[in-house]
Order: C-alpha cells, then structure tokens, then sequence
C-alpha cells in the first residue's frame, strides 16, 4: 500500500506540474455545477491540450484519450459550451491528416485498443461535416478485415497476444464496428458485432459467479490460462466494466428490430444481476469482485464508474428496468462520497483510488492471480476512471 501512495503522490505532482500555469491563470472552478461539468473542467485544468491526458508527454492516438473525450461530447450534445468542442477538435486535428491517415498510429500493431478513439470520429463527421474525420474512421475499419482473429471469429485482444480475447476489447472494438456498419455499412456485417459477445458469452463466464473471466486463451498455452478452460484465475472489476459499456453501448448503437438484439439485451441484464451481489455496501466494487472480505483487496473506482455508467445508460435507454436505477445512485454516490477530493482553493476535483493499469502476460510477465491484481500502482485521476465518472454522472447527476 505504501508503494501505491508513493506511486500516486509522484504522478499527482508531475500532473500538478504539467497544469500549473493554466490553472493558475483560472478562476476557482464553479462548486454547483453537476458533476459531469465540474470534472471535465477538472480535466482541462490538468491537461490544457487534449492530447495530455493521462500526463502523455507527447501527442499519441490512443484509447484512453478516445474514453474521455467521448464522455466530453456526450456532455457537450448537451451543454453545446464550445469550449468542449474546441478541446475535442484539438486532439482530433492534431492527429488526423487530411488524406485520412492517423499519426501514431500503426495498423500492423493489430492493437484492437486502438480502434476505440475512433467513435469520437463519427461524431467530429457530423457536426463539422470535414471529410477527413469519415476517412479516419475508415481507415480503422480497414484493420478490422484483416485483424486476427480465432477461428471461431473473435479478434485477439493485440498481435502480440495471439489467440486472446480479453472483456477489455469488446469495448475497444466492438461499439466502433457497430457504428461504422449502421452509419456506412452493409447490416449484414452486425452478426459479426454479435459474434464477438457471443463468443465471451460461451467461453469466459465463472459458474460460480456468474460473471466472466477477464481473459480467455483459447490455444491454453498462456502460464495465466487455466489447462482445460483456457480462462484466466480472477474477476478484475474494471475488466467487467469495460464488458458492462461494451453491451450498453452496443445495444444504443444496433436496431432494436435486429433478430439478435433481445439475446444481447438478456445477456446484458443477466451480466447486471449478477454484477450487483458483489456491490459494496458502500456502492463501490472491489479491485477484484469477488474477494473483498480477503486481505488486501480494494474498492476501486475505475470498475466502479464503468459498471454505475452502464446500469444508469441500460435505465435510461430501457435497456434495464426502472428498478435498477438504484444500483446505479448507489455506485454514483459511492463514487462521489469515496472517490471524490475537492481542492478547496480552485475547486478542482480529483477521482480518487484508480488501479492505473492491468493485464494479461506480457514483460513483465502478469500471471491473473489475486496478488497481481493487488500489486498495480494506484493513481488518482487515471483517465480510465475519469472518462466513465464523466458517463456516469451525464446520466445520474442532471
């Protein structure tokens, strides 16, 4: 724990460092505003240019940056405050080429993380009407034909973790796909949407729990993967909550008349019901779900943000029924009462008690177990936690 704090203090300082002088230059930020508002206007005193987020030291494409600046024009459909817009714009414009092509990025990587700053695309397409934003997103469609994929058809997580598939990528590949084909596709393409959450619905899910698995080897020969299943040891909450916005934001994007649509949406609330006995008395869920009574385990707000966002958006589009709309203000008021640190000279606010990453293999070799969960540094406003706060409250806080 002492290594987490120290981790936290020095990324604090160097994200205090970074926005200094801007925030300097601010008056104290507006303590009545909802909270959608007053983190996003947190967030662009720490990072004045988009492309810092998460204290990047350069610009880079990158799907933290697609998560939070989604949430930013969801609240700016709303609010229309042009500021927001322009923030949008800048990371955009600094990263997209005219012809459609994106700086950083690399198809060859086959890192289906990085399709998810994608939507914002669709988005900047509409209301600017620049073509480049159309020819961006196309580009990333084109990785898609020739991802790798299992033979059952689910796209590995990256390359480099062959014969994967992790919750995290039905989030990072899964709503863009969707988008991409109702907007400017052939429909017939959705059956491959499903198939990517009908493949996590037959191989990854813990019968005991009834929740899925965060990873999924299928070849077996990961040291992390289970010899029979193929499955990964533990329940990582924000890999659950990546899958939660997966489905609910899936389910906004395909039509309601599609023939598989009701099987995603029962697959959705069976997922909520099951995810909801392992809340917090507090509205919070642990780092790791469903072991919070052993020694070391954590409420974490990332998985908590993720999870609230998606049972609030599954409410609002009655995705849910109205009755569960009180998981979503309890995980809200969680967050909010937990999670929330308010500095009381700008009323600046930072989201508290985010595990800064996680994963599967790699080198450092990540074995799955509880211990691994639990040795992750944890950082204050880690923009993983901050994009789905940002959703959540859009929905509760209004």
């Amino acid at each position: 724990m002492l290594k987490h704090l120290l981790s936290a203090a020095a990324l604090l300082a160097s994200s205090l460092t970074l926005s200094v002088g801007y925030a300097e230059s601010l008056p104290s930020l507006d303590n009545t505003k909802p909270w959608s508002i007053r983190m996003i206007e947190s967030e662009m005193t720490r990072f004045p240019e988009a492309w810092q987020i998460d204290w990047d030291e350069k610009p880079q494409w990158d799907y933290v940056h697609g998560l939070n600046l989604l949430a930013i024009t969801e609240v700016y459909k709303k609010t229309k405050n042009p500021d927001y817009l322009r923030y949008v714009e800048g990371y955009y414009d600094m990263l997209v080429n005219e012809d459609g092509s994106i700086k950083t990025y690399v198809k060859e990587k086959y890192n289906i993380d990085m399709v998810n700053p994608g939507r914002v695309l669709f988005f900047l397409y509409e209301t600017t009407g620049n073509v480049k934003y159309k020819k961006a997103a196309d580009t990333l469609r084109a990785q898609l034909d020739t991802h790798p994929r299992r033979a059952q058809g689910g796209f590995w997580h990256k390359k480099r973790y062959p014969h994967q598939m992790w919750l995290d990528g039905l989030y990072m590949g899964a709503p863009f796909y969707a988008e991409y084909i109702v907007k400017y596709g052939d429909m017939s393409e959705l059956d491959d949407v499903f198939l990517q959450f009908e493949l996590i619905e037959e191989n990854l899910y813990d019968e005991d729990t009834g929740l899925p698995r965060h990873g999924w080897d299928a070849s077996k020969q990961q040291k992390w993967a289970d010899s029979e299943t193929g499955l990964s040891d533990n329940h990582w909450s924000r890999a659950l909550g990546w899958y939660a916005m997966a489905l609910v934001d899936v389910l906004a994007i395909v039509p309601t008349d599609h023939p598989k649509t009701p099987w995603l949406n029962a697959r959705f609330q069976s997922f909520i019901d099951a995810a909801v006995k392992y809340q917090d008395v507090s509205g919070n869920w642990y780092q790791v779900t469903d072991k919070g009574d052993l020694n070391g385990n954590y409420l974490e707000a990332s998985g908590t943000a993720m999870i609230t966002y998606a049972i609030a958006k599954g409410v609002e589009l009655k995705f849910l029924p109205a009755k569960y709309k009180k998981y979503a203000q309890k995980g809200f008021s969680g967050l909010v009462d937990q999670m929330i640190s308010v500095k009381p000279d700008s009323n600046v606010i930072t989201l508290e008690n985010v595990c800064r990453v996680a994963g599967l293999g790699g080198s450092p070799y990540r074995d799955g177990s509880f211990e691994y969960y639990l040795s992750e540094p944890i950082r204050p406003n880690d923009a993983k936690g901050v994009g789905p706060f940002i959703m959540a409250a859009h929905f509760l806080d209004q």
